[in-house]
């Protein structure tokens, strides 16, 4: 059963201190809402790659450390948001946040791989993309065993692995 249909508008409304009339101005349904959410947390997650560059930066994966994934402490801070949806899904999250990623990675990021071994930097893009998520989704269904930085540590010995270095494009 998807979480949403379990919503209880009237118990949310309460707690926000908002009426029904207040909701139905912005929203159609719960399923409205919902997908709002899911919305703004994925466009969250895309703004907040960024932050720690500028744009035109480059940096060697020998450099990384724990603010050079602020990605991961996105995710971290919004756990109660991705704990609920994967326990019950909505509609599209478990295609859209890997996209959301593989975006990043294209429209964000330039990849020099390890001996600048030449490689299609699409497929690169799309390996490295689904990878990260494939750890981001161990990492949330372990419940977060790891903490953040042991998480991080873990994602950097990995990146060392085959790429040399990242530039940061930007938005």
């Amino acid at each position: 059963m998807w979480i949403v249909e379990r919503l209880a508008l009237w118990g949310c409304l309460n707690h926000a201190s908002y009426n029904r009339s207040t909701f139905y101005v912005h929203y159609q349904d719960k399923i409205q809402l919902a997908e709002n959410l899911l919305e703004s947390m994925l466009k969250g997650l895309e703004n907040s790659v960024g932050k720690p560059y500028i744009p035109g930066q480059k940096f060697y994966t020998t450099k990384l450390n724990t603010p050079s994934f602020n990605i991961i402490s996105y995710i971290y801070e919004n756990r109660i948001f991705f704990l609920i949806k994967y326990d019950e899904p909505l509609p599209g999250l478990h295609t859209r946040f890997p996209q959301t990623i593989l975006k990043i990675y294209q429209e964000q990021f330039n990849f020099q791989t390890i001996n600048n071994i030449p490689v299609n930097m699409d497929y690169f893009k799309r390996y490295t993309a689904f990878g990260f998520y494939g750890l981001i989704l161990n990492w949330i269904n372990s419940d977060f065993k790891e903490s953040q930085e042991e998480f991080i540590e873990e994602v950097i010995a990995l990146t060392k692995t085959h790429i040399f270095s990242i530039e940061y494009i930007g938005e």
